[in-house]
């Protein structure tokens, strides 16, 4: 009995990938930048500060366009910084990363690049917009194909609730990871900052959440992301000297 609810629960789990992947292309692209502007503006309303140094904004967009042109990404992505000593950056549905001032103060200019080619990862393999159909599943689809565009961001209510949706699982942080390596090598930069970074954050938090909780993790195991991404530290710098001082002064 209990093979049976197990092999019930895979096919079930089977079914929603494999429907995912032709629920997407459904899905306007219109559609998904104002459903990630709506949770952007609904997570940074009162509580956030959004950080305004223009060289700044331009040296990270900058970046980030030209590894989302390098992948074939066919629409602008959209870099924001929030003033907020947090250690983390996430993407929402049609291109918007936000980057917080914690990560950008701790990390160097490479291990800046290696995380912003990881959420590029993200947007180009439309994982964001992938876990929300994940999460609402045929209520979504239903709207989606019947045009009901104009109230489904009522599905999600909150900013957080819309976060809890949009998070990666394994398959997508090891496929963004991938992606990350191979579009700084392929632009000539110095691809080693994805690891670097993931050293970083392992010693500064010896306790490896995602190896202590095994496959009830959303993560892989730090270490397992260290050895698949770790590279020499060869190319070019991701950012100019100005560009770099810049990025470090967005928030002042």
């Amino acid at each position: 009995y209990a093979l049976t609810i197990v092999a019930l629960v895979g096919l079930f789990w089977s079914a929603i990938e494999y429907g995912t992947q032709y629920a997407v292309p459904l899905m306007p692209y219109s559609w998904q930048a104002k459903l990630g502007e709506a949770v952007f503006d609904e997570m940074t309303g009162d509580e956030a500060r959004l950080c305004a140094g223009t060289a700044g904004l331009a040296a990270i967009n900058r970046l980030a366009n030209d590894l989302a042109k390098e992948a074939g990404y066919p629409h602008e992505v959209t870099v924001h910084v929030v003033d907020g000593m947090e250690v983390n950056a996430f993407t929402l549905p049609g291109g918007i990363l936000v980057f917080f001032r914690g990560l950008i103060d701790n990390a160097t200019s490479t291990q800046v690049a290696g995380v912003l080619a990881h959420e590029i990862g993200h947007v180009v393999h439309d994982h964001p917009i992938k876990g929300v159909v994940r999460a609402y599943g045929m209520d979504l689809l239903f709207k989606v194909l019947t045009g009901g565009y104009s109230d489904i961001l009522s599905t999600f209510g909150t900013g957080g609730g819309a976060l809890l949706a949009l998070r990666n699982g394994r398959a997508f942080e090891r496929e963004a990871d991938a992606t990350a390596v191979r579009l700084l090598e392929q632009r000539g930069l110095r691809a080693d900052g994805v690891s670097t970074f993931f050293e970083k954050i392992l010693k500064d938090k010896p306790e490896d959440a995602a190896s202590a909780r095994g496959i009830l993790s959303s993560h892989p195991p730090t270490q397992e992301r260290i050895a698949a991404t770790k590279r020499p530290p060869d190319g070019n710098l991701p950012f100019t000297p100005a560009e770099w001082q810049a990025l470090r002064n967005v928030c002042k």
